[in-house]
């Protein structure tokens, strides 16, 4: 069966998932695979961002690489980057055959109509991988119970973590810290935001001490002239997100001296702080760590740009902290427009926005057709009062946040290219 079409049978989501079903179904048909052992990224936020820098600097040191990430924006591809590029549609074609076929071999044909989407895709990359000089591997949602989780690993970096997903991993940030944390591997490597949250930090030391594992926190001060030559392409998270894994390719014994620098290829992850075009930012995230590096950035921009009007474009699920994201951005907007779609498997939480917009005293309407025009059409005048500087005072920025499946709908409908 084509993939695309074996893939529109399974829900990306789950309100329950079976945890012993992927280890018994990878158990199955793993030695078919001997994928070499992983770096594995777990955490709340960051984990695609630290994995592509982590990808770039092994790559440029001459390594065969390969990062999986979720989820995508437009292409399932996005998902399976390869040597340098994204794979193509015959080779995730021929990725899936060969795994129905490993199925086929172990007589465990249940597995393949039983693993959920996001199961299947982690062996596709499996797969894909298997001939790599390192692979990726960048956790879903959780950490123990992850799916990515069965992979033997060589190395576990932790990304910062906060509270999300809590329908699934707990709703007070030990209990999801925890769940986390217990995927740590026999050599770990802690961001510096969880190492300064005295309650994570101290998860952390107490499993690693249980574990006798070499746990370490990245430290960014230990970075060379050319590291931070690179890194100041880069604001805000970004920058502390390739500090994280230049200091994880040190561990893997990688150089960044100048030589390697000219051999960095551009950051190519979409949706990170995504200038769409001048006016228009697109960022993912959806809880209120993800807020809270947004506006960071946003009020660097701000000054920056002399943004006289910040509009956010903004929903999400029903199961989201949407207070506490609303209240992190308040300062940074001056307007919030609920941007809709189709959402065929999870809540949306329209109503639930506007009415903390009311409490928090923020304006709030819906998203229209003639704010897409505005948005298009929209033109940067230079400041009479700036023209000495060079600097460009403009009106109105515009700012996309929320799940990858808003950025898709928002960019489709930008582009002319919306399914509705």
């Amino acid at each position: 069966m084509d993939l695309k079409q074996f893939l529109s049978f399974k829900p990306s989501y789950y309100k329950n998932i079976d945890y012993a079903r992927f280890p018994n179904a990878y158990n199955a048909i793993k030695s078919y695979i001997n994928m070499p052992k992983i770096i594995h990224i777990v955490g709340t936020n960051a984990k695609g961002s630290t994995g592509r820098f982590l990808a770039l600097i092994l790559r440029a040191n001459g390594r065969k690489v390969g990062h999986y990430t979720s989820p995508h924006i437009f292409d399932f591809n996005e998902r399976f980057w390869l040597d340098g590029k994204n794979v193509d549609d015959k080779m995730l074609q021929n990725a899936h055959e060969m795994i129905i076929s490993c199925f086929e071999r172990a007589n465990a044909k249940e597995f393949i109509s039983a693993l959920s989407y996001f199961e299947w895709a982690s062996l596709l990359a499996a797969w894909l991988f298997k001939d790599c000089d390192e692979v990726i591997i960048e956790a879903g949602m959780g950490g123990e119970h992850d799916a990515t989780n069965v992979f033997s690993k060589k190395l576990s970096i932790f990304t910062p973590i906060g509270i999300d997903h809590v329908a699934m991993l707990g709703d007070s940030l030990e209990q999801i810290a925890l769940t986390k944390l217990n995927a740590m591997s026999a050599h770990t490597i802690l961001c510096t935001q969880n190492a300064k949250n005295p309650l994570i930090y101290n998860i952390a030391k107490s499993i690693a001490a249980k574990n006798n594992t070499k746990l370490e926190i990245a430290n960014s001060n230990r970075a060379n002239k050319a590291s931070r030559t690179y890194a100041r392409k880069y604001q805000g998270f970004l920058r502390n997100n390739f500090y994280l894994a230049y200091f994880a390719a040190k561990k893997l014994g990688a150089n960044f001296n100048k030589q390697i620098l000219n051999k960095m290829q551009s950051f190519d992850l979409k949706g990170r702080f995504w200038h769409i075009q001048k006016n228009l930012i697109i960022d993912v995230g959806h809880n209120e760590h993800a807020a809270c590096a947004l506006r960071k950035n946003l009020e660097n921009l701000r000054k920056k740009l002399r943004v006289k009007k910040a509009i956010l474009i903004y929903n999400c699920f029903f199961d989201k902290d949407i207070k506490a994201v609303l209240s992190t951005l308040k300062p940074c907007f001056d307007e919030i427009l609920v941007y809709e779609y189709d959402s065929k498997e999870r809540a949306l939480a329209k109503d639930e926005i506007k009415k903390n917009c009311e409490i928090l005293k923020i304006n709030c309407r819906n998203f229209l057709y003639s704010d897409m025009q505005k948005i298009k059409n929209h033109i940067f005048e230079k400041s009479i009062k700036s023209k000495l500087k060079k600097a460009r005072n403009f009106k109105i920025l515009y700012v996309v946040f929320g799940s990858f499946m808003l950025a898709n709908a928002f960019l489709r409908d930008f582009n002319g290219t919306s399914q509705k």
